[in-house]
């Protein structure tokens, strides 16, 4: 008998020594309290209790977390209701503030990001609120950072997630962007048309200059061709003049001469009637003579 109560009193020592050995995790803090007030923190290890005396009053995650909230009602500068719903990324850095700031920590912290929320969309405008997403996370974060310090919370990071306007200023935004887009649109056809006139009259300009460069071109061969017309004609006169006066005409006799063959060009059929001066017919006389004397 005397060896079985040692035996059971064995293993009554080794069951409560078993049951009071704890393993803390990784990555997790464990509050002790010792008879009701706080005794200890326990990190990553193997740790013993007192039994009965020591209690577990809280297991910590040193991890970063994540709270989701709702969406909370705010109103803007312009009097604009709409609803916000953001993302708190915190951790816990002293487990026994944690354990002991605030009754619940998170209740607390979406409470705190509900009306800092509210304060900060009260100085935007409507507008300012749609495109300030980046603003209004900095400034939230550091608001919350400094507020949760004494509930050993540290907030690293905030993010807006849906910014949520009225019906029936969504319907007005949604109107706005489209008249905005067929503007652009309109824009950009305007714009086409204009540089397919500039280049129409450009083209334009490029032929007219290209045809009145032809037209210039075939103007001067034109008189080109001309004056030399003239000058053979005029060497043609200078050699007959020349073979007059070989033949031993005067001057006067061939100015004679050159007066007929103007005379006869001025009839050329055209006249029905053709008065002859009597110097005429001396000087046709004249070339007659000469015409034989030539042969």
């Amino acid at each position: 008998m005397d060896y079985a109560v040692y035996i059971i009193i064995a293993v009554l020592l080794l069951w409560i020594i078993g049951a009071n050995i704890r393993i803390v995790p990784q990555t997790q803090a464990y509050i002790i309290e010792r008879l009701g007030r706080y005794c200890n923190t326990w990190g990553a290890g193997i740790h013993i209790k007192m039994p009965i005396i020591d209690k577990v009053v809280k297991r910590c995650s040193m991890k970063e977390q994540i709270a989701d909230f709702p969406p909370q009602p705010v109103i803007t500068k312009d009097n604009v209701t709409m609803k916000i719903d953001t993302v708190v990324f915190y951790r816990i850095f002293d487990p026994k503030l944690f354990a002991y700031g605030v009754e619940d920590p998170i209740l607390a912290l979406n409470n705190l990001t509900a009306t800092t929320l509210r304060n900060i969309i009260g100085e935007l405008e409507l507008d300012e609120t749609l495109t300030s997403r980046e603003i209004i996370n900095s400034k939230m974060q550091t608001i919350l950072d400094v507020a949760t310090d004494p509930w050993g919370v540290k907030v690293g990071r905030v993010e807006v997630k849906n910014i949520m306007p009225p019906d029936a200023i969504r319907e007005s935004m949604e109107k706005q962007m489209k008249a905005e887009r067929e503007r652009r649109e309109q824009i950009l056809i305007a714009e086409g048309e204009k540089k397919a006139a500039i280049l129409r009259a450009e083209g334009e300009k490029e032929s007219a200059v290209l045809r009145a460069e032809a037209q210039k071109i075939e103007l001067i061969k034109e008189a080109e061709g001309h004056s030399e017309s003239i000058r053979l004609h005029k060497e043609a006169d200078a050699v007959g003049i020349k073979y007059l006066m070989d033949t031993g005409l005067n001057a006067e006799q061939i100015i004679q001469i050159k007066s007929l063959e103007a005379f006869t060009k001025a009839a050329d059929g055209q006249a029905t009637k053709i008065i002859i001066p009597s110097e005429i017919q001396g000087i046709a006389g004249l070339a007659k003579g000469v015409l034989e004397a030539s042969k």
